[in-house]
């Protein structure tokens, strides 16, 4: 806008003015977007938008918002899934000192909820991982073997008149 608004003219006026020569000299003919609806229009109030947004644009997970104590909680909870991905037990023996510095560090200065973590036994996770690779993975069951068996269907009995 090049001109101010004159005083003691309406302000809804100079505003609808403003628009209405803008469209004439055809200002918002090239806008992006043009004949699409507004974004978010006919969706429900998200009062965390801005949070929303933000995530999505800096391409962070919802762990980033969490306690560190309920990461320690999480961590230990997936520790036998996480651990059963490696594919050497120095890595193994790696991660679990790792996670069991981190639970040191936060037991020595607790902040956030509260939540009962303890360190793990770094040998006892690396003789399970052991265990675990030694078994052999059950075998699967043949398909045909499905398709043979009968199946039974479930009828609803009929009315006698």
């Amino acid at each position: 806008m090049t001109e101010r608004k004159p005083p003691g003219v309406s302000h809804e006026w100079w505003l609808e003015r403003q628009i209405r020569e803008a469209t004439e000299r055809g200002d918002f003919d090239d806008l992006p977007g043009k004949g699409k609806p507004l974004p978010g229009a006919g969706q429900p109030y998200d009062e965390n938008w801005w949070l929303t947004n933000y995530l999505r644009r800096e391409n962070v997970g919802g762990d980033g918002l969490l306690p560190p104590s309920l990461i320690l909680r999480r961590d230990l909870e997936r520790l036998p899934a996480t651990v059963a991905r490696m594919n050497s037990a120095a890595r193994v023996r790696e991660y679990a000192t790792e996670l069991n510095d981190r639970i040191t560090a936060w037991l020595r200065m607790p902040h956030g909820p509260y939540v009962h973590v303890e360190p793990v036994d770094v040998d006892e996770v690396v003789r399970r991982w052991r265990e675990t690779r030694a078994k052999p993975a059950p075998p699967a069951k043949p398909v045909a073997a499905e398709a043979d068996s009968p199946r039974r269907r479930w009828r609803r009995p009929r009315r006698e008149p």
